[in-house]
């Protein structure tokens, strides 16, 4: 027992000064095959038990204590190694570098999404994603759209498996799932891209991108909805816009509504981007149907809430003053090095 205390007490001191080399070689010469511990614990058979014991355990305490002083050696000795090289090879902060490739920034397109969820956050809202592939019921039936419903006239879209599954045409399907998973308060927005079968013009695209707002809750009503898009949208365009609600139609909200805003681009005198009628629709909103709720196993008469869709090409046409909404696809630099 008396040997095992000496040997600690050389091994340290020798770990002490070593050097990475040194270091190696004491490991084989205490920890090896044939180091000093190992031939110890190998002659611990001419030892009665008691003594196996107790030899044993201060022969395996001794190996753990030789490990760990020669793993820190090595790691302050690296450590002294990396702070020769900073010192070496210091840099010159100050030093002006040339990058040969200009730095790149946010589609306006992806730049508008993120600003539009700043605004939401800010009024609360949490920010969840969904599939671009969804089931009919998800897209349609939930959403209180049944089958050969002319509401879904508006909204054809692209189908895939046979008729099973499609591409979605809002965002909407995400609140469905949102509410599947999650009782009442509920207050989501859902960005996305979303898709449908229509003919590209100035104002409109086959793929476009929307962000679907819902707030679902006790007492909740229009005059909540209200705010809450009226507070965005002079958040959104750091501006007292004129903003206009007018009675609408949706099948998955009543009463429903759509928002306008005064056409920035002419100024409200017409133009082709709002049709000559000087107002330009940016959203759709009103309160969420009550058999939606009823779809997603809400109780209808206790809950309430309120829903929107908002058209990201459309305001951000509005808030940087482009004219065409296919300028957003076609990738000329020319146009995104404005932003």
């Amino acid at each position: 027992m008396n040997n095992i205390e000496q040997i600690i007490k050389e091994a340290v001191e020798k770990i002490k000064n070593a050097d990475i080399k040194a270091l190696e070689n004491l490991k084989v010469d205490y920890l090896g095959k044939n180091g000093v511990l190992t031939q110890i614990l190998k002659s611990l058979s001419q030892y009665s038990v008691e003594d196996k014991k107790k030899i044993g355990a201060q022969a395996n305490k001794a190996k753990s204590i030789i490990e760990s002083e020669i793993e820190n050696r090595k790691i302050f000795l690296k450590q002294v190694l990396l702070d020769e090289k900073m010192q070496k090879e210091k840099l010159d902060y100050s030093q002006s570098f040339y990058f040969p490739f200009p730095k790149g920034h946010f589609h306006p397109v992806a730049q508008t999404i993120q600003d539009i969820i700043v605004v939401f956050k800010s009024l609360g809202f949490s920010v969840v994603e969904g599939p671009e592939i969804e089931t009919d019921w998800y897209n349609f039936g939930a959403l209180n759209i049944p089958e050969n419903h002319p509401a879904r006239d508006t909204q054809d879209t692209f189908y895939l498996d046979g008729m099973k599954n499609l591409l979605r045409t809002h965002t909407s399907p995400g609140q469905i799932h949102t509410m599947e998973q999650h009782q009442p308060p509920v207050k989501v927005i859902v960005p996305g891209r979303v898709y449908r079968n229509e003919a590209s013009d100035a104002s409109h695209s086959a793929t476009f991108h929307q962000v679907e707002g819902l707030a679902v809750d006790e007492n909740i009503t229009f005059v909540d909805l209200k705010a809450v898009l009226t507070d965005f949208a002079r958040k959104f365009f750091v501006s007292e816009l004129d903003i206009r609600f007018r009675p609408s139609h949706f099948q998955f909200t009543e009463p429903s509504a759509e928002v306008d805003m005064r056409c920035m681009l002419c100024g409200g005198k017409g133009c082709r981007v709002c049709k000559n009628l000087g107002w330009i629709e940016i959203l759709g909103c009103g309160m969420v149907h009550t058999n939606v709720l009823k779809a997603v196993k809400y109780d209808a008469d206790r809950y309430t809430g309120y829903a929107f869709g908002i058209g990201v090409e459309r305001i951000a046409m509005l808030k940087y003053g482009i004219d065409d909404i296919r300028l957003f696809y076609e990738n000329d630099l020319r146009f995104l090095k404005q932003f």
